[in-house]
């Protein structure tokens, strides 16, 4: 038979595929969210800074426009924040790491 800690680090290769947490660094700080922020979002940021030095200028739809975006991507991170922390209650047992306790 299995000891627990050999069907751990079986399940543990399995799901993870030898990838292990980043230690402490969860959220903002990690490669994807500088990659998103930093190039992918250039697009953005270039058609915003448009609205406001561009020609013909109109400042009242500029801020219209930054106004939707600011509501659009707060709504998919709030609504995503409590997704995901009803998914850590429901499948894992506790809330994430910025709510729950830290590290396993």
């Amino acid at each position: 038979m299995l000891s627990l800690a050999a069907a751990r680090a079986v399940t543990a290769t399995v799901l993870y595929h030898g990838y292990e947490g980043t230690q402490g660094l969860t959220g903002f700080p990690n490669t994807g969210t500088w990659l998103i922020f930093a190039v992918i979002l250039v697009p953005i940021y270039v058609m915003v800074i448009a609205w406001f030095v561009g020609t013909p200028r109109h400042t009242k739809t500029g801020l219209l426009g930054v106004t939707y975006l600011v509501g659009l991507t707060s709504g998919m991170w709030i609504s995503m924040f409590f997704l995901t922390v009803i998914i850590g209650i429901v499948f894992y047992g506790g809330a994430p790491e910025p709510i729950g306790a830290t590290g396993p």
